[in-house]
């Protein structure tokens, strides 16, 4: 529940962020559309799967202290950064890997970012549970 509710939270934030940036269209072309609402639901789906990923294996990394698990939150997001957008998204679409140019950097913000939501809200739910 807790990384579902995370997953959720950190992406609808980084999914305006991607809205606002036009990258909605891009992830849509993921599953053969083109359609920015249908980017940022892929987009939910991937973010709620990608908070799943921490908190089921890794819920003990989001006990302590809250600035510990904006932390990890926030290490994690790095970590997608690689694995998205520099490494799988570029496979499947046909591009080169691992390339840094303006967008990238800009996209390892909102990756940042959704880790650190993802994160701290994760970690409170985590917290009322005890």
């Amino acid at each position: 529940m807790a990384g579902l509710v995370g997953g959720l939270a950190g992406g609808a934030v980084f999914g305006i962020l991607m809205a606002m940036m036009g990258m909605l269209p891009m992830i849509a072309s993921l599953v053969g559309f083109t359609s920015a609402g249908v980017g940022f639901a892929v987009h939910l789906v991937i973010s709620i799967l990608i908070g799943l990923a921490l908190t089921i294996p890794g819920a003990a990394l989001l006990q302590g202290s809250l600035m510990k698990s904006a932390f990890v939150g926030a290490l994690y997001g790095a970590l997608w950064w690689v694995l998205g957008p520099l490494l799988i998204m570029p496979a499947m679409m046909g591009m080169p890997l691992f390339t840094l140019d303006g967008a990238s950097v800009t996209s390892l913000m909102g990756h940042v970012i959704y880790g650190l939501i993802l994160g701290l809200v994760a970690a409170m739910i985590i917290r009322r549970r005890r």
